[in-house]
């Protein structure tokens, strides 16, 4: 399973406190290691002086009185707190708890051969460092063991100081990666708002200026592709309008001098008699398809506005359904379907009036309209149904498209304008267009429409 892609700004913000994490890990790491060999190093030479000072006091206890060597070592020697101070020979040694046996090994045997040397060990949980020093004059090795636990609890420390810093600094970093690259994207989102009302038709949407160069060269950049895309568009619509208003009085024209010699059809012989049927079915058409290109340019514009009325939904459509000869189509209602509704009656008709051509044409004839409550809130839904070869799943959204016909459409019946019409008159009412399977074969075109209920 492919994981979601995370968003661009939490990319950014796991950046920046990943690199404060590294860098306050790294931090640590170096600094832990400096400060541990500084400090055992100081407390080595600490060690290694007070050993001496030690060593060369016991000496001359030793040539003084060599008999009074072990109350010397009981009062007089000065060692630092479970500090432990020992002879090779094991005669005398301090009255603590360490023993010339918790010594490491390699210094039990260096002093045994009369060397002196410097080991660090562990003993009962606590880390020390033992200083071992030969004493020619009484032939013996004075070892001194110092307790390394004040290092120690400095590191813990600065090892906690520098932990403590490092999750402060992911944290402040975290947060200025998050409000820094909602600063930085905050341009983009504008672009992106801009380009979301252009694309719903609000095609005079501009960006402001930007006291950034960059982010001011991509607003500019974006209005002028705007400039070029709402010139383009409207030049294509005026071009639409402008040619099917100059096709209209030719048409009207032709359509009068054809309807003209169709009233005399009988009176011509019979191959003119199929000749005209052709010429007239198809001047026919080609007045609908203008008079429903100029309808799209008028929607296109923006020229024609909404006149809300309030009537009887169920009853409107009966009287529309009469009009076009599918009196007999039953008409189902829905429960609790608000009949008494606020809705612009021309453009319901247009709806209602290219799906039932739509079904006469493609499906064989509508065979029921189904009225109820639409998927939209406060809507009314409006179903036409019929029993033809119904539409395919991949052609569903681009027969609401301008001159887009299903493969179903065997016959090149209608202007191919019909449902681009249905879908713009809903879009218009706050509503939406699609077609689903109808239960038992054929297809089920549906609207939903904005009302207001009394």
């Amino acid at each position: 399973m492919t994981l979601p892609a995370l968003r661009l700004r939490t990319r950014v913000t796991l950046f920046f406190a990943l690199i404060a994490l590294a860098a306050g890990v790294g931090l640590t790491v170096v600094t832990y290691a400096f400060a541990r060999n500084y400090l055992l190093d100081e407390r080595t030479t600490s060690a290694r002086q007070q050993a001496f000072t030690n060593a060369t006091s016991v000496r001359e206890e030793l040539r003084r009185d060599p008999d009074a060597i072990s109350d010397f070592f009981a009062n007089d020697l000065r060692l630092e707190r479970d500090g432990f101070a020992v002879l090779s020979d094991g005669s005398t040694a301090t009255d603590l708890a360490l023993q010339l046996d918790d010594l490491p090994q390699e210094l039990q045997s260096a002093a045994a051969s009369r060397q002196s040397g410097t080991q660090q060990f562990s003993a009962g949980g606590e880390p020390y460092v033992a200083i071992a020093l030969y004493l020619p004059e009484a032939d013996t090795t004075y070892i001194e063991a110092f307790p390394l636990e004040p290092a120690d609890g400095t590191l813990r420390a600065v090892v906690t100081a520098l932990a403590i810093g490092t999750v402060v600094t992911t944290m402040l970093a975290t947060f200025f990666g998050w409000s820094t690259s909602k600063r930085l994207l905050r341009p983009i989102s504008r672009v992106a708002d801009a380009a979301g009302e252009i694309a719903s038709g609000g095609l005079d949407t501009r960006l402001e200026p930007e006291n950034d160069p960059d982010l001011d060269r991509l607003a500019g950049s974006f209005n002028e592709m705007a400039d070029a895309v709402q010139a383009r568009i409207e030049r294509e619509a005026r071009f639409a309008s402008d040619v099917s208003h100059e096709l209209r009085s030719p048409i009207t024209a032709l359509t009068a001098a054809v309807e003209v010699l169709h009233h005399r059809r009988l009176e011509l012989p019979e191959r003119t008699q199929q000749a005209l049927d052709v010429v007239v079915s198809q001047v026919r058409r080609f007045d609908d398809m203008v008079i429903d290109l100029l309808e799209l340019s008028r929607l296109d514009a923006g020229a024609t506005e909404l006149n809300l009325e309030q009537t009887d939904i169920v009853d409107l459509t009966q009287r529309i359904a009469a009009r076009m000869g599918f009196a007999d189509v039953p008409i189902e209602v829905g429960e609790r379907t608000v009949r008494q509704v606020t809705i612009d009656k021309v453009r319901y008709e247009r709806i209602l009036t290219n799906l039932l051509e739509n079904g006469k044409n493609h499906g064989g004839g509508p065979t029921r309209i189904a009225i109820g409550r639409g998927h939209l809130r406060g809507s009314v839904s409006v179903a036409v149904e019929d029993a033809g070869p119904g539409v395919a799943h991949s052609e569903r959204r681009r027969i609401f498209e301008r001159f887009a016909r299903g493969s179903a459409a065997r016959h090149r019946v209608g202007t191919g304008l019909g449902l681009a019409l249905v879908a713009e008159h809903a879009s218009a009412l706050g509503g939406e267009a699609w077609v689903e399977d109808r239960p038992g074969g054929g297809a089920r075109f549906i609207v939903d429409i904005k009302v207001e209920p009394r």
